[in-house]
């Protein structure tokens, strides 16, 4: 396993593509969190907004990014053809998995972590001068309270299993187009059918098993009980489905020939 890993961060590190990914998805994230920051309005001070999760809008951009980047892990070197050498060698084909499974998570969390500090810091620096601010009767946006705090590692975990999510759905799939094709059809498409179901019941529903709805039900610091699905528990939904793409992943790995 230690030679796997080592060989997945050598690749990793060398590729000029992967810098410049995870610049694209920290530089999305606070540049669109930032900008709807700025948008956001609240002269009166008694609006339903929260300020975490207005900091945090990025974050819808943001994992595109990250979905693209973590299909590349694998479908590159399948367009490539690298991938028969990477199997030669290291035969455990779920070894493979695992280690480029642990380097592109580490990487995102680190990328996650300065981005979603980044986007609070400028939401902070921003909003007050909006109306949402301590003079209106809103919380300072802190890493000292509690939901805030919530909400920033919450999101960072969100992003690396939206990463998994994406590895699994390459390996299953193969091909980057096809692979980055369905990850972000199921991202987007699941609060689209919701919005135009017309039915509140299954709009609840589709927002309770979407990974991109429940997952960022861990960026709400407020009207908690409003929320189709609690915070954590819908972060476990995204868990649940980043374990089971690369439970295909991996059996489609193992299955295949190469």
């Amino acid at each position: 396993m230690r030679r796997a890993l080592h060989a997945e961060w050598t690749k990793m590190r060398t590729l000029a593509s992967t810098f410049w990914l995870l610049l694209a998805a920290a530089a999305l994230t606070v540049a669109v969190s930032a900008a709807a920051a700025a948008a956001a309005r609240c002269p009166s001070g008694d609006c339903a907004l929260d300020p975490a999760k207005i900091s945090l809008t990025g974050i819808y951009l943001g994992q595109a990014v990250v979905a693209v980047m973590a299909v590349m892990v694998i479908s590159g070197e399948y367009g490539t053809g690298m991938i028969r050498l990477t199997l030669t060698a290291t035969p455990g084909r779920l070894s493979v998995l695992a280690a480029k499974a642990a380097v592109i998570t580490c990487l995102i969390l680190a990328t996650g972590a300065v981005a979603v500090i980044t986007s609070l810091l400028a939401g902070r620096l921003i909003l007050p001068g909006h109306g949402i601010g301590p003079s209106h009767g809103y919380p300072a946006l802190s890493a000292a309270d509690g939901p805030v705090l919530r909400a920033a590692v919450g999101s960072v975990l969100y992003l690396a299993l939206i990463a998994l999510l994406s590895l699994g759905a390459a390996a299953a799939l193969r091909e980057a187009a096809a692979a980055i094709g369905a990850v972000l059809g199921l991202l987007y498409l699941f609060p689209i059918v919701a919005a135009v179901s017309g039915s509140a019941g299954l709009a609840r529903h589709l927002q309770q098993i979407g990974p991109m709805t429940a997952g960022l039900a861990i960026q709400a610091t407020t009207s908690l009980s409003s929320l189709p699905i609690s915070p954590w528990v819908g972060l476990g939904v995204v868990g649940a489905w980043a374990a089971g793409a690369l439970l295909l992943g991996g059996l489609a790995l193992r299955l295949r020939d190469v």
